[in-house]
């Protein structure tokens, strides 16, 4: 997304966190996601970015510039382990399960 490439991704897992899924009637998101794991869903999420890119060339052009802005930075991600860590020893520490 860095470089203004739109993903098509499965929801699933960090791609369903860190893609936004592309709203045809504002132009935001970062991408297009299915859900379904089969080639029909790939299929009509393939077809629906390209339709978008010739229909709404105005929506590329913002979900660009939304995905490019994008920030996946290791220190937000320690931070967030950080407070992960810390809550399981204060659970153990009180003897919470």
């Amino acid at each position: 997304m860095r470089y203004g490439t739109l993903p098509i991704v499965r929801a699933t897992g960090g791609l369903d966190d860190t893609v936004h899924n592309y709203d045809q009637n504002t132009g935001a998101g970062t991408g297009f996601k299915f859900w379904n794991p089969d080639a029909a869903a790939l299929y009509y999420c393939i077809g629906w970015a390209v339709s978008t890119w010739f229909d709404r060339p105005h929506h590329i052009a913002m979900l660009r510039r939304h995905a490019m802005a994008q920030e996946f930075l290791w220190s937000d991600a320690a931070r967030q382990y950080v407070t992960v860590y810390e809550h399981a020893l204060k659970n153990r520490r009180s003897g919470a399960v």
